[in-house]
């Protein structure tokens, strides 16, 4: 693992694709940030960070995509990543929020952003953005956010946490070729607030109460609604309110 630290970027996810357009870089470099001044979350989302406290990465991965009907299953890799971490530092009540945010109980702790370049040979290469809460405290005006340190009363080695994460993420992103059915498998076992109901809101601000029932190959949330029929819908299109 090729490991590229730095004090302060704008984006560690820019950072790594720039340095991928200009050099042939080997699989699962890894960029980290001590501060992130333009940190990013789905849908042009910003990612917020205190500095030096939690875990900013990127990781380029390349080879390990074939044909773009794949791409979610590395957010599910990624996620399920970052869970079985959690769960070796007794991190309670982990669940995934549909598309990739890593819950505690109600509280977010980690975000994932994945970017891919599709080069005209038909390979695809990846860079996974995690940005982990581990050793902040303060989560003023940011009242669904929480940390590691916070949920269970201690701090952590970020550079421990960057090495697991990689040895992790190798295992998974293996399994997206040779074992899909059990990524998909243990994804819906620990999607937020699965099968409850619970209320929405559409972009228009439209309120409605639905069900998640699971997520398609494609990444789109599937919502049983109030008159027993299945919607789907992509990222931004509707917002859960918990």
């Amino acid at each position: 693992m090729k490991l590229i630290k730095l004090d302060a970027i704008d984006s560690t996810n820019d950072f790594l694709k720039g340095l991928s357009a200009t050099e042939e870089l080997e699989n699962f470099t890894v960029v980290t940030a001590e501060n992130q001044t333009k940190g990013r979350g789905q849908m042009g989302a910003v990612w917020n960070s205190e500095k030096s406290k939690n875990l900013i990465m990127s990781v380029f991965v390349k080879d390990l995509l074939v044909g773009v009907e794949a791409i979610y299953n590395f957010n599910i890799a990624t996620t399920l990543t970052l869970i079985q971490v959690l769960k070796t530092f007794n991190i309670p009540n982990l669940s995934i929020k549909w598309p990739n945010d890593i819950m505690s109980a109600n509280f977010k702790i980690a975000g994932i952003l994945i970017e891919n370049s599709f080069k005209s040979d038909g390979t695809i290469s990846s860079v996974i953005g995690i940005g982990l809460n581990v050793n902040q405290t303060d989560f003023e005006n940011l009242p669904k956010a929480s940390s590691m340190a916070v949920v269970v009363n201690s701090t952590f080695d970020k550079d421990e946490l960057v090495v697991l994460i990689v040895e992790r993420l190798k295992v998974n992103l293996g399994l997206v070729a040779s074992n899909p059915e059990y990524l998909w498998n243990e994804y819906f076992k620990l999607l937020f607030k699965k099968g409850i109901p619970m209320p929405f809101k559409t972009e228009t601000e439209k309120a409605f109460m639905g069900i998640i029932q699971g997520v398609t190959q494609k990444g789109k949330l599937v919502v049983l609604l109030e008159d027993d029929t299945f919607a789907e819908y992509d990222i931004k299109e509707i917002q859960m309110l918990y």
